[in-house]
């Protein structure tokens, strides 16, 4: 079963660069029902694979949760949302802050990481197993709505993006960062998306969320003023093959890629092509440092 993470070019071009098209549901509605439900089955158990939160640690990304929060003056006693939490990495820094933190992730696994992680950190943080694409909260509970590389990998993003702003506050904020098409990781995802099933086609690619002319459609009607930012941190591995190992051992849908094309005696290809892709980011002295492109989009709701 395919996951939410194939992330080939979007489908359709705009004049901002590319953007994707929806593709309406199968015609029929229990057939459509049961694939989504399919497709989010699998979203759940591909993220649980690995070990994400040693990923983040080896990146640094867990910075990115930090200085979102910062750039938003989170302030004490506000109601924040994280969105596709993960392990926590915008929740827990906004209840550093003082905030009331509802942080809400689809795959359990990720939720008990973060759990962990908010005791270890002495912040309390509202743990909620959901789905981005059905907010278990009310209208307008939210002063502040982030998701940090999170709720880009929902299957369906205008359902998404009416989420976000259904839960947001009159006047409240919205923070999200997400990987650009164009940069590095853009480039790491096209790979491991070669290597994936491939999705239903109502499932729209993750890397949208990193074009400021999909989000600007996705959010238009909505009454938010936007804000777009392109920011890059460097991540360093040690050697290209720690490269390749942190992702393929530790990121759920890599280690499902591997797994599928070592089934199919593909593995090796696979290696190459994200071996090539890291082996670009050498250094004289052998480490590796990947430019780490993401858009920032921050908005405020009228």
């Amino acid at each position: 079963m395919a996951v939410t993470w194939r992330c080939w070019p979007v489908r359709a071009t705009s004049p901002g660069g590319t953007s994707s098209t929806l593709v309406s549901l199968p015609s029929s509605e229990d057939d459509a029902m049961q694939q989504l439900i399919d497709v989010k089955d699998a979203a759940r158990s591909v993220w649980a694979r690995g070990d994400y939160d040693a990923m983040l640690r080896t990146e640094g990304l867990y910075a990115v949760g930090e200085e979102l929060v910062h750039r938003l003056d989170v302030a004490e006693g506000e109601q924040v949302v994280d969105v596709a939490c993960g392990t926590g990495n915008a929740a827990i820094p906004a209840a550093a802050a003082g905030a009331q933190v509802t942080a809400v992730d689809l795959t359990p696994q990720m939720l008990e990481v973060a759990r962990r992680r908010a005791d270890d950190a002495g912040v309390r943080v509202d743990w909620v197993e959901g789905d981005a694409e059905e907010l278990p909260l009310p209208d307008g509970y939210a002063d502040l709505v982030l998701s940090t590389f999170g709720c880009m990998f929902a299957p369906r993003h205008e359902v998404v993006a009416d989420e976000l702003v259904r839960v947001l506050a009159a006047d409240g904020r919205l923070g999200l960062c997400a990987w650009t098409p164009d940069g590095v990781f853009g480039e790491f995802f096209r790979i491991v998306a070669g290597h994936l099933p491939e999705d239903p086609e109502f499932v729209d690619p993750p890397l949208a969320w990193g074009d400021e002319f999909r989000v600007r459609e996705l959010f238009e009607g909505a009454g938010l003023t936007l804000a777009f930012e392109r920011s890059t941190f460097e991540i360093v591995h040690a050697s290209v093959d720690a490269a390749v190992a942190c992702y393929v051992d530790n990121l759920g849908p890599v280690t499902q890629a591997r797994e599928l094309a070592t089934a199919d005696g593909r593995w090796p290809d696979l290696r190459a092509e994200l071996t090539d892709l890291f082996a670009r980011q050498e250094r004289a002295d052998g480490r590796v440092v990947v430019p780490a492109e993401y858009l920032l989009v921050t908005g405020r709701r009228a």
